[in-house]
């Protein structure tokens, strides 16, 4: 069986996704077999097996560090907010269903057949798994019958590593506070702190640090400074999602919706020189870029709502009545339709007009739509026309589907023979995402959106994969420079 290390933080975005990367990548590259596990996550940002399954996308960038195919057993339980107080249940990778904060909180605890199970099955195929907390172990108020902080460490019995941001603040009152709000037996679980996002003179943390060992009787395993990578994002705390770019030859503005998920769909694009990615909330920041992308939602209908009441959906009209370029993906597809409509009630009921720039209307339906394809681009018009012929995989994952009206055309062919997607003009819509992930559909992009504006980008051939490995050799650089690898690996064997 596997030996298990655990990384929890002080509170949410505080760097354990990416620390528990640099893990695996480390581990990986010192001969280890070794996979990810979060019992629970909280996301929006999904992706599908090639099994059909769904889970979060942290798990699968860990996943990609380890050099391993990801898999549902990595994240059993996904959780993806519909409302304020609720979300849609995923375990084992299919939907259970909607639930409250209030439903899940009572009986979440029967899932931890599932989650061991998971958590089993990967221990005996590996030599080391890496664990990933959530939020802050030290949430007084949800510590019962928790299943993905100390309670997933006791189960596991995995020594924890407890990681503050000092880039937010107070790392010293994080680190300390989440100690001493936990129970003895949960703090003797604790073997180390690790300070994370450091900029500035080491020297003077010092003292600090000195002063944390005392009170907390716990080393710290090692300062890990801002480093600059580009990894995928766990949730909407990304930086990238208030990022400006200057002085770019190709601006692309993404409309950053209440409920925008899969926002990774646009990584690939943000690591392309001279191409710029804005994330707009408001008519006044869209301003007149090259294209405009609505991307995919778990609420399409309050999305477009919200699109509708702030004025955006007005000047996405504009904007594509001058011969700008709008692309919606997944629900942004929806959106451009003529109309939707939920007979059952999946977003609540009802019907509402669609922004009506593609021939196209969508039924929602309960049953979610769960598929990895490749695809061929059809033969298409406006300014994108070069993606004709383009080829690419990507994943479906929706509630729904969408029938284009007499006479319109589908934009893509899927390797079952069915048609995705629909195009009418500068306006395109697709379910697939991962769209502009394969290099000939982003170079077609790119190099059509250059012609029209009258400009050159070196658009020549970009391989996402060795970009990936690279930032991961980056990321695993860093944190093995910055932590007591030496204190870590003892951990690792001397367990909890």
């Amino acid at each position: 069986m596997a030996k298990a290390i655990m990384v929890q933080g002080t509170m949410s975005n505080a760097g354990k996704s990416l620390v528990c990367a640099g893990l695996c990548r480390i581990f990986r590259q010192d001969g280890y077999r070794v996979a990810p596990f979060k019992s629970q996550n909280m996301a929006l940002n999904s992706f599908i097996t090639d099994e059909g399954l769904e889970m979060g996308r942290a798990q699968v960038v860990q996943a990609e560090a380890c050099g391993i195919a990801p898999s549902v057993r990595m994240n059993p339980i996904l959780l993806k907010p519909v409302t304020n107080i609720g979300s849609q249940v995923i375990v084992n990778g299919e939907v259970l269903g909607n639930m409250s904060a209030k439903e899940y909180f009572a009986m979440k605890s029967s899932l931890i057949p599932d989650i061991m199970r998971a958590y089993s099955s990967l221990a005996e195929e590996n030599d080391i798994i890496v664990i990933e907390g959530a939020g802050s172990p030290a949430e007084i108020n949800l510590k019962e019958d928790d299943i993905v902080n100390m309670g997933m460490a006791k189960l596991a019995k995995a020594p924890v590593l407890l990681v503050g941001d000092i880039d937010r603040g107070g790392v010293f009152a994080q680190l300390y506070g989440t100690v001493a709000l936990l129970e003895e037996n949960e703090q003797s679980m604790i073997k180390a702190t690790v300070i994370n996002k450091f900029r500035g003179d080491i020297g003077l943390l010092y003292k600090g640090i000195n002063m944390l060992e005392n009170l907390t009787g716990k080393p710290v395993a090692g300062v890990i400074p801002y480093l600059i990578v580009d990894i995928e994002d766990e949730d909407s705390l990304a930086e990238r999602l208030t990022r400006r770019t200057l002085g770019v030859i190709i601006d692309i503005a993404v409309i950053r919706l209440p409920r925008l998920s899969n926002f990774t769909d646009f990584a690939a694009f943000e690591a392309t020189s001279g191409v710029g990615v804005r994330y707009v909330n408001s008519a006044k920041e869209l301003g007149s870029p090259d294209m405009v992308i609505l991307p995919g939602t778990k609420s399409t209908i309050s999305d477009l709502k919200w699109l509708r009441e702030c004025g955006l959906e007005s000047a996405i009209k504009k904007l594509a009545s001058q011969g700008i370029v709008v692309f919606g993906l997944c629900g942004g597809y929806q959106m451009l339709g003529s109309r939707i409509v939920d007979p059952e009630g999946v977003e609540g009921g009802g019907e509402v007009e669609g922004i009506n720039l593609l021939p196209v209307q969508t039924e929602f339906t309960s049953e979610k739509h769960r598929s990895r394809t490749t695809a061929r681009v059809l033969g298409t018009e406006g300014t994108l026309a070069m993606l004709s012929g383009a080829e690419l995989e990507g994943y479906e994952i929706h509630m729904g589907r969408t029938i284009l009206s007499e006479g319109a055309k589908p934009l893509v062919l899927l390797e079952s023979g069915a048609m995705d997607g629909c195009v009418l003009d500068n306006v395109y819509g697709s379910y697939l995402h991962g769209f502009f992930d394969a290099a000939a559909c982003r170079e077609a992009v790119l190099s059509s959106l250059c012609k029209k504006k009258g400009v050159s980008l070196k658009t020549e051939a970009f391989d996402l994969k060795a970009y990936k490995e690279d930032q991961h050799d980056l990321l695993a650089k860093g944190i093995r420079e910055s932590l007591d690898m030496k204190l870590i690996y003892r951990i690792l064997e001397e367990g909890v």
